[in-house]
């Protein structure tokens, strides 16, 4: 993300056109005597390939839109949305040279295939199952809480992690504050997200179009629990029931945008950040990676394009006013490196060896500029043995969880793991960069409470500013085998394992 002053920055290498967008927040208008868009091949395209979804980047004003437009119903497109503002397109198309020949279109910027398989009717960054908290493990947190905690609150051992356990003596939050998690979709009647939850600020991306129908933006009962999850460690109500978010009092919206599948498609994307930016959104959580790529490398023609399309999403967000937080992943990469073994991608079909450089390739929308990207400590404050980093890109650090034979909590807490709620009021453990990312957007909820003027730039340099240095500590060997399992590049104040330090929930409250 682009760091405040001397801290890491790290501009992304753009085209043209997109930088101008980017830091005028608008979309390059070109010239009244401009020579007309070329338009598709008059011969009928072919409509005999998979039905694959596309966004089309378009690089100019509104006349050279409605060019480009005529030009994708030509190729055998059809427009699901146009994104005007930020110049994005949603097409679906049965032509299999569609993404060839809308390229060549006159003030098409770049286009790309959203996916390598056909549209059926999750790259979550969380690690393993579910594991649902037994009656009897509640039953006696229950009897250790005092009269100020929640019944479950003694097993959250990742809020005296960040001290927001104390910031809660001072503030919970305001109701003014909207924090929007984008993700597999929340469960808005559980009983600790139901005092707080904002469906004004609620929908379904998925397919790329909002869709706001009441309830839609909930998983259903065969889909994932992440989003339910990550939602209570972010604002689950101080209430007397359950589980205490980090910002127990202000909004909480959710936004699906995993499919069935359960997988986050570009288009998704996209409509889920331009809709935030739209319904008030002060924060919008990111635990997840843009399928089906792991990495998108900027010099493929489909894979830049998905870059160009989430910046600009993400873009337009923070111009409005939205500060986003994401995940920093699970596989234990040093992003800083020269290069990384991606063997996952394309992961909805058959994946592939492939060697990349990851300043050209990114997880998006983690390394996307003016992103929050926040790496995971386990009970005893050492970074996860999952957890990936890399100086220059982890901005910060927050409890993501690791195993107990790692790093085991003290008591009353008894599982390394995160706590939260899961649909239909039930409470469960989940660990990975997926549980430390929502503290830090509690977090910056309750420093958006606490100075409710305060832009994107302003809150990310408070947030850095009052984290907590951790120094990169002996040579990382989580496992205690004898091998260097990652190594840490950096200062106390600025490393690659926990950035600016492990976020701090009492000094954002403090004014």
């Amino acid at each position: 993300m682009a760091h405040l002053g001397t801290r890491r920055s790290r501009a992304l290498a753009v085209p043209v056109g997109l930088a101008l967008t980017a830091s005028l927040g608008i979309l390059p208008m070109t010239s009244a005597n401009a020579a007309p868009v070329d338009e598709a091949p008059a011969a009928a395209p072919a409509a005999n390939g998979p039905k694959l979804s596309y966004v089309v980047n378009v690089d100019g004003g509104s006349s050279t839109a409605k060019s480009v437009k005529k030009a994708i119903a030509k190729a055998g497109g059809t427009i699901v949305i146009s994104y005007d503002k930020i110049g994005v397109i949603v097409v679906t198309s049965q032509n299999p040279e569609f993404g060839k020949q809308i390229r060549k279109v006159r003030g098409v910027e770049s286009a790309g295939a959203t996916r390598t398989a056909p549209i059926k009717s999750a790259a979550t960054t969380d690690v393993g199952a579910t594991e649902r908290l037994s009656a009897t493990e509640a039953q006696a947190a229950a009897k250790k809480a005092t009269t100020a905690e929640d019944p479950l609150e003694p097993l959250l051992w990742g809020l005296p992690a960040i001290r927001a356990d104390k910031a809660h003596q001072k503030s919970l939050g305001s109701k003014k504050v909207n924090v929007t998690v984008i993700d597999t979709g929340v469960d808005d009647t559980h009983p600790d997200l139901a005092p707080n939850f904002d469906a004004k600020g609620s929908a379904s991306c998925v397919g790329g179009k909002a869709d706001t129908t009441a309830g839609v933006w909930r998983p259903k009962a065969d889909e994932s629990d992440h989003g339910t999850h990550v939602a209570g460690t972010i604002a689950a109500a101080k209430n007397g029931v359950g589980v205490t978010g980090v910002a127990p009092n202000v909004r909480v919206s959710g936004i699906k945008v995993a499919d069935s599948s359960g997988e986050f498609y570009t288009e998704a994307v996209v409509c889920a950040f331009v809709y935030a930016a739209e319904h008030g959104a002060d924060v919008t959580n990111n635990s997840y990676y843009t399928d089906p790529w792991m990495f998108n490398c900027k010099d493929d023609p489909d894979q830049g394009a998905l870059v160009e399309a989430v910046d600009r999403a993400q873009r337009f967000a923070y111009n409005k006013g939205t500060i986003s937080v994401a995940s920093a992943g699970n596989s234990n990469y040093d992003l800083d490196s020269k290069e990384i073994k991606d063997t996952s991608s394309p992961n909805d079909g058959t994946p592939s060896e492939r060697i990349i450089d990851p300043k050209k390739c990114l997880d998006i929308p983690m390394q996307l500029d003016d992103v929050v990207t926040v790496s995971a400590t386990g009970a005893k404050g050492i970074k996860s043995s999952y957890s990936s980093y890399g100086k220059g890109v982890v901005d910060v650090t927050a409890p993501g969880g690791d195993s107990t034979v790692y790093q085991t909590p003290e008591g009353p807490a008894v599982d390394g793991r995160i706590l939260s709620t899961l649909p239909g009021g039930g409470y469960g453990y989940k660990a990975g960069t997926s549980m430390a990312s929502p503290h830090v957007s509690g977090v910056l909820a309750l420093l958006k409470s606490t100075h409710p003027n305060a832009t994107p730039r302003q809150l990310e340099r408070m947030l850095t500013t009052d984290a907590e240095s951790v120094a990169c500590g002996d040579p990382y060997d989580i496992n205690k085998d004898g091998k260097i399992d990652a190594v840490c590049k950096g200062s106390t104040n600025d490393n690659g394992f926990y950035g600016a330090g492990i976020v701090d929930a009492l000094r954002a409250v403090r004014k």
